[in-house]
């Protein structure tokens, strides 16, 4: 497989890429789409409470035909009793144990209960429900407040990142790098679905042309490069292949990585000013000045 494993701060380690089932697939049967995904090489399936398609998730797993050692499934708390969630979501997806089971958002702890809704979690651990523990969509002060009392730290956080939120995001990269809290990154490509014609295009555009390589591996390499661990999807299967693909390209130089984050630090503009447009030239030089200089130490 082109994509490897990321060790995780508990000792187990985690699909560097996973295929996602949420976002408009909240609520149908995507059994299909998650056969297509793990036919094309995708191994780790990330789903949860809140896609209310946990059961599709399950069929596509038994129909895989593969052993459960070889799927890393991801589920996450959605509401309600802890517990009882846990155990519903295992009956959804007909297995005794998911790979990581992670609280979706910080909202959904009833009244404010970090520490204690942590305590189920670590408890969900230790019960041998979920290897791995961890949060989605935590802030540096929601991950304070976990780590006052936490036996066990958090794996991982998922968070929404993509070129344009990089920046307000660091802290928060930071702080997970200075707690080996391992980084799992959805909507990341915002920059060419959402906020199309911005000046992260320019610097993405030209790294593209430079490899012979689409727009979208790009983004996914400069995700690669921030030491996150993909989560995306498709129903298309040559998007799939596309994405995957990615882990045989070769990284973008620190100086690629350094222009798209100067570039998404402009903002995503609904048309590019002429400001937005000279800085995209500046980063587009500085990226074959780059080059250039990488060029002459190999």
């Amino acid at each position: 497989m082109p994509f490897g494993t990321i060790k995780l701060n508990d000792g187990n380690e985690i699909p560097a890429i996973a295929y996602g089932t949420g976002s408009v697939n909240k609520g149908k049967d995507i059994h299909a789409q998650v056969e297509q995904a793990i036919e094309t090489g995708f191994w780790h399936i990330d789903t949860a409470q809140w896609y209310q398609n946990e059961e599709s998730v399950g069929v596509a797993i038994r129909e895989s035909g593969l052993a459960r050692s070889d799927l890393y499934v991801t589920t996450k708390y959605g509401g309600g009793d802890i517990q009882e969630a846990i155990r519903a979501s295992l009956s959804k997806l007909d297995i005794k144990s998911v790979d990581l089971y992670l609280i979706h958002s910080p909202g959904l702890i009833s009244n404010g209960d970090f520490e204690g809704a942590w305590k189920e979690f670590e408890k969900i651990k230790e019960d041998g429900l979920s290897k791995t523990i961890g949060v989605s969509n935590f802030s540096v002060d929601d991950l304070q407040k976990i780590s006052k009392s936490a036996h066990v730290k958090p794996a991982v956080n998922q968070i929404r990142l993509h070129p344009y939120n990089y920046s307000e995001n660091k802290s928060l990269l930071e702080y997970h790098a200075a707690h080996g809290i391992v980084t799992e990154a959805y909507g990341s490509l915002a920059s060419i679905t959402t906020y199309p014609g911005g000046p992260v295009d320019i610097p993405v555009n030209v790294a593209a042309k430079l490899r012979g390589v689409t727009p979208t591996q790009v983004v996914f390499l400069w995700v690669k490069a921030k030491g996150a661990v993909i989560v995306t999807t498709s129903s298309n299967k040559q998007h799939l292949e596309e994405y995957l693909a990615v882990g045989d390209i070769d990284p973008l130089t620190e100086a690629e990585v350094l222009a798209i984050d100067e570039a998404g630090a402009l903002g995503p503009p609904k048309k590019m000013s002429r400001k937005q447009f000279s800085m995209g030239f500046l980063v587009t030089f500085f990226i074959f000045a780059g080059y250039r200089m990488y060029a002459c130490t190999v």
